[in-house]
């Protein structure tokens, strides 16, 4: 089975507006594809409110959790989609994975809008080798990278 990583911002969002997302990708990608979320197992952040930083009673969500199980999965996945879309502020989390992601050799898809995104930059452009600007357009995209030869 092939593997995906869901990379986003996810600080300054809740729990559901960061998963919110992800669960819909996971839901619409060719079932032969697995779908890893950073949150996964993270449900008890739903009554969080806004997300920021590390819970170090969770230790999922503590520093070196957060950090040991985001590479893992993003260092370990086919390809690696990161979701900028209407980002405000630059997400260091995700601008770390992009060095993970580009340090395995992983595929990368970003989806950002066409301009005026915090994260449109030059290293962000070299290390992504496609650019969407819309989620559709990433699974159509992942179904076609991961399964070639399928006919959609």
């Amino acid at each position: 089975m092939k593997k995906v990583y869901l990379a986003g911002p996810i600080c300054g969002l809740t729990y559901d507006g960061a998963q919110e997302w992800r669960d819909i990708f996971r839901k619409e990608v060719d079932p032969r594809i697995e779908a890893y979320s950073p949150l996964r197992g993270k449900e008890y952040l739903a009554m969080r409110g806004p997300l920021e930083g590390s819970y170090s009673e969770f230790p999922l969500s503590t520093d070196q959790g957060i950090t040991a199980r985001d590479r893992f999965d993003c260092m370990g996945a086919d390809l690696v989609v990161f979701n900028m879309l209407g980002a405000t502020r630059v997400s260091i989390g995700t601008m770390i994975e992009f060095g993970w992601c580009d340090a395995a050799r992983n595929l990368a898809i970003v989806i950002m809008e066409k301009e005026g995104n915090v994260h449109d930059y030059p290293m962000v452009r070299q290390i992504a080798q496609f650019r969407v600007d819309n989620l559709t357009d990433a699974i159509n995209l992942t179904n076609i990278v991961l399964l070639p030869g399928e006919k959609k």
